[in-house]
């Protein structure tokens, strides 16, 4: 299994919109049968991201797919991309994990 983080720098002015936007990419993973969960950080380092979503993957091509189509098509994506960008202060960060599968279980 794998996760992929996907973070967020904006301008708290533009936090509303973003969430907004987020909340349709979370939406749209879910739509797609993929695992998704927005994060809202309660607090965060300086430089940190203000706002985050997380995919829970079972194969790295599902994140490519994803990634190309996620909002119901290429053009939707883009879309989706464009309208995101106008309010971002930085480029996103995506960050790819492997879940490691021979961890303990909790008890």
């Amino acid at each position: 299994m794998y996760v992929a983080r996907f973070s967020y720098n904006i301008m708290p002015v533009d936090r509303d919109r973003a969430l907004a936007l987020l909340r349709q990419e979370v939406a749209a993973a879910m739509g797609q049968g993929i695992d998704a969960k927005l994060l809202i950080p309660l607090t965060r380092p300086p430089g940190g991201a203000a706002l985050q979503y997380v995919v829970f993957l079972d194969d790295l091509d599902t994140f490519e797919t994803f990634r190309d189509s996620g909002m119901g098509g290429e053009d939707e994506t883009r879309a989706w991309l464009r309208e995101l960008s106008e309010i971002l202060l930085e480029p996103p960060t995506v960050e790819l994990f492997r879940v490691d599968e021979a961890s303990p279980a909790a008890t």
